[in-house]
């Protein structure tokens, strides 16, 4: 299908003879590495067929194949998922693509077909044995492209195949309506988009027809709303959308606080009575702006100099350079930090960091990325993407495949050249600069998942140091590659201009290298990233590169489940108990697979393996498992902790891990650092100057919970929540004088009781009343106050959540055995009371149940077929599944916009665990 955003793709030039093509251009060794010469790669894979089906958050069908075709390899949500974003025609049609036999024969030959055309290979034979390796790679989930490559490959003549692109704006009235369109086109197709507004004028400069500009903020607004309007249109996401300005632009105050600004009105519109989602026609969020974009301030060093020496800063006027205002430097750090606190933006670039790796400054200077911050590269300029999968070259018996890792990436980035002239661009000027320049965003997933595999901490010496080898590996077997391809197609075409300073970079790249030591588990592959470094830069030397940047690390969103990844792009694990959902709405807690492979890797028996996974299943976290070695503590930290746990990583592990990785990576690194609740705005500031100091190009700081959203009841409403940071006033919320009531009994060892729940007309609890039929005066009184004391602080607003997370686990007499089988056993009455609530009104929220554990018993049977498994399908228990197994993270997550669930954060966006969607991340 032909739309508006391919009229400006040129003409591809005339391909050359096979004899043109250099055989230089395969990889060491050639083509093939892991297929076969005359054997079929897809009849070496195992085939089943599945019935893809996803189900919203209650439990209706929103989306269902039957009879798909898959690798039985593939998990069925990556069979779903994959099946539901990327099989082409529509629903129930003829055409409708029905196995992943088509889904990537369809992209993998059409990339064949155009190579051999565009004289990448020298002849049918090599194009086939190309294919043949991608092939092998994408069936086994070790690689995966970019989503729009799976949208249009094979299918449009001129696809748009690229995910980032970064868009120009002049100080004119026609470049800034021409942006509207350019970004509304890009979003139709489900690519994202970046621009720096720092060419506008300032709010108080002079217009030439008098009066003053409106400055970028009031043009910020209008570009948003288009956002809004066509966040629907991707595929697999909304949106995605990064506003970028330069500190001393003269409207960098209002920039700083303009997030911040629409975030009280936000606020003060929950507190009216407005629902507090984002997806909510006529909500809080929807009637406040910039809510479709990230916001990110660009940081000199010399500012950060200034902040360092609590000097000055000047903000300067855009049309002649006069100083505008002056501002005590540590302010305007201080305020970036007060804003990221309260509502997660902006975030920091900072650019002489990023200059000092920039490969084509004689071609213009670098100044904005893409919405996740990894692809930063000239204006009007895209980038398609593609990604590895760590944890598929890990052997636990011989470790990291080095050789078979450098040759995937060879192959992968091969194949991301041959886009870049068969692709469409929206703009002239986009489809100039990317073919001129060539940038690619070869990147990997699943490194905590390979860190925990191999039981390294991710927070540690070791982690890093394996990360940062594998990590030099990649870009080194790239840069190699994108010199062989140099020696047969020509380097880029603004390689001449730039030769210098991309060999400069180049050396900058083989230094730290050199340097590395990978530690006793990554010294192999420090060692061959030593080696790769060395041939790309004599390969480079002498023939430069056919590319200008080969390598980002993207947040991997949809892909990620396609490859059946338990973590994504540079992330650890989210939580160590991650959800299966149930037909019929609700879900089992299952531990992730990389758990059972790093004990085995870290020795423990089989006898004491079963023991922890048991602990970990029931209780979200390893700490108190039975039989395990404290000093393999470590090994499983994760992002977040549990409401059972202490332990996460601190934000210094993740700055310290973007440090480590930066010196290996062409572009920058998507990252948001998540902190707890409880994080000061010093530490925020802190986090910004660590990662000045550290050589990190970009970071983001997420605070959970400083949004006043929350996910839809299953019934559309919500809960009203006091704003944390906001100045208490309390209003009590008090029930009709005629309510509806749920009344449930309880038996805990020998004693009985009742609790009795007043609703609001919502449906929400409003007060509680326990009864107990065995226990003297004292306990009765007892239970009445407390029992009064809750339905006072739900009137309050309390978070029901909130009272469970304290409550559950409290262990005191009596205790012991239930009726009740989804509670078998209870530690208090407390305990009991509050697991129950959860089960009943949590979950029926979206919220997750913490504390409600829903196992399978019957091991090996179907999930459904045990008596835990009904009940977690009677009770739907499964919107729980969403957020990652009960940890303490993404209170104010949004819910899914295609299919309700909770998401969770992922880089600078998010994505659905049931479904797959992303808000911005492909």
């Amino acid at each position: 299908m032909e739309g508006p955003s391919r009229q400006a793709a040129a003409t591809v030039a005339p391909a050359p003879t096979p004899s043109q093509a250099c055989a230089a251009l395969a990889p060491a060794g050639g083509w093939r590495c892991f297929s076969t010469a005359g054997s079929d790669p897809y009849a070496e894979v195992e085939w089943v067929r599945r019935d893809a089906v996803i189900h919203g958050e209650g439990g209706q069908v929103v989306f269902e194949q039957l009879g798909v075709e898959a690798p039985s390899s593939w998990s069925e949500i990556a069979t779903r998922i994959v099946a539901s974003k990327y099989f082409r025609g529509a629903p129930g049609a003829p055409e409708r693509e029905t196995s992943v036999r088509q889904l990537v024969s369809r992209v993998v030959d059409t990339l064949g077909e155009w190579g051999r055309r565009d004289g990448y290979f020298a002849s049918r034979e090599e194009a086939g044995a190309f294919c043949g390796e991608l092939a092998w790679l994408l069936l086994r989930q070790r690689a995966a492209f970019n989503s729009p490559v799976w949208f249009n490959v094979g299918i449009e003549a001129r696809p748009q195949c690229s995910a980032c692109f970064i868009n120009s704006v002049d100080d004119t009235m026609d470049s800034i309506l021409g942006l509207a369109r350019t970004e509304g086109m890009l979003f139709k197709y489900g690519s994202g988009s970046g621009s720096n507004l720092s060419s506008l004028r300032g709010s108080m400069e002079p217009l030439s027809t008098g009066g003053t500009a409106s400055g970028p903020l009031s043009f910020m607004r209008g570009l948003d709303a288009f956002a809004g309007a066509i966040k629907s249109g991707g595929r697999t996401r909304r949106a995605a959308k990064m506003v970028l300005l330069d500190v001393d632009h003269p409207d960098v105050v209002d920039f700083i606080r303009s997030k911040q600004v629409e975030e009280g009105k936000a606020r003060a519109l929950v507190a009216a009575g407005y629902e507090a989602g984002f997806a909510v026609a006529g909500g809080a969020y929807d009637s406040v702006g910039f809510q479709n974009a990230n916001h990110s301030l660009r940081l000199s060093d010399a500012f950060m100099a200034a902040v360092d020496a609590d000097g000055e800063w000047t903000t300067r006027a855009v049309l002649g350079g006069a100083p505008v205002a002056t501002y005590r430097a540590r302010d305007l750090l201080r305020w970036m930090a007060e804003a990221a606190w309260e509502c997660g933006d902006p975030g920091v670039q900072l650019s002489t960091t990023i200059d000092g790796w920039h490969t084509c400054p004689a071609s213009g200077p670098i100044r904005a990325s893409n919405p996740c911050s990894e692809f930063l590269f000239l204006d009007d300029s895209a980038c398609n993407l593609a990604s590895l999968n760590l944890l598929s070259f890990w052997r636990p018996e011989s470790g990291f495949d080095c050789a078979g890792f450098a040759h995937a990436a060879a192959v992968l980035l091969t194949a991301q050249e041959i886009l870049v002239d068969r692709g469409s661009y929206p703009t002239a000027a986009i489809e100039e600069t990317s073919r001129r320049f060539r940038p690619l965003g070869l990147g990997f997933a699943n490194l905590g998942a390979l860190l925990m595999a191999a039981g390294v901490p991710y927070d540690s010496p070791q982690g890093r140091g394996l990360a940062a080898a594998v990590t030099a590996l990649l870009t080194g077997a790239a840069y190699a590659q994108s010199s062989r391809m140099a020696a047969a197609r020509g380097a880029f075409a603004g390689f001449a201009d730039n030769r210098q300073p991309l060999l400069s970079v180049l050396a900058r790249h083989r230094r730290a290298a050199e340097a590395l030591d990978g530690g006793e588990d990554g010294c192999e592959i420090a060692a061959a990233a030593r080696a790769a470094w060395a041939e790309a830069a004599a390969l480079a030397e002498a023939h430069g590169a056919r590319n200008a940047q080969v390598t980002v690390l993207a947040p991997t969103g949809t892909i990620a489940f396609m490859m059946d990844c338990d973590t994504t792009g540079v992330e650890p694990d989210l939580a160590l108990v991650k959800h299966k959902q149930l037909v019929g709405g609700g879900s089992l807690r299952i531990v992730n697979r990389t758990v059972p492979a790093a004990l085995d890797r870290l020795g423990y028996p089989p006898e004491s393996r079963e023991a922890i996974l048991e602990w970990v299943e029931e209780h979200g976290t390893v700490e108190g498992a039975p039989d395990l070695d404290e000093a393999h503590l470590p090994v499983f930290d994760c992002a977040f902790r549990t409401p059972q746990g202490t332990r996460s990583i601190h934000h210094r592990g993740h700055l310290a891990m973007l440090a480590a990785l930066q010196p290996f990576i062409s572009g920058a690194i998507s990252k948001t650092i998540n902190v707890p609740a409880e994080t000061t705005v010093e530490e925020i500031e802190s986090i910004y100057r660590q990662a000045w100091t550290m050589g990190i190009k970009a970071v983001a700081v997420y605070r959970d919970g400083c949004k006043s959203s929350q996910p839809l009841t299953s019934g559309g409403k919500r809960r009203p929540e006091p704003t944390v940071g906001a100045a208490p006033s309390p209003v009590r919320r008090r029930l009709p004088d005629e309510r509806r009531a749920i009344t449930h009994k309880f038996s805990i060892d020998q004693y009985e009781g009742y609790v009795t729940v007043g609703l609001f007309d919502d449906g929400q609890p409003g007060e509680i009343f326990l009864v107990m039929a065995k226990e003297g005066s004292t306990i009765s009184g007892l239970m009445d106050a407390f029992a009064t004391a809750i339905s006072i602080a739900l009137q309050h607003g309390v978070p029901l959540q909130a009272l469970v997370d304290k409550f559950t686990h409290t262990r005191f007499e009596p205790s012991g055995f239930t009726r009740n089988p989804a509670i078998p056993i209870a530690k208090s009455i407390t305990d009991y009371i509050f697991r129950w609530l959860a089960s009943k009104f949590l979950d029926a929220d979206g919220q997750r149940a913490a504390g409600v554990l829903v196992r399978d018993d019957a091991a090996g049977g179907d999930p459904g077929d045990s008596e835990a498994g009904r009940a977690a399908a009677a009770d739907p228990a499964a919107a729980a599944a969403a957020n990652g197994g009960g940890a303490l993270f993404h209170q104010d997550a949004p819910s899914c916009h295609a299919c309700g669930s909770l998401m969770v954060r992922n880089g600078s966006c998010y994505r659905c665990l049931n479904c797959g969607a992303t808000s911005g991340c492909s």
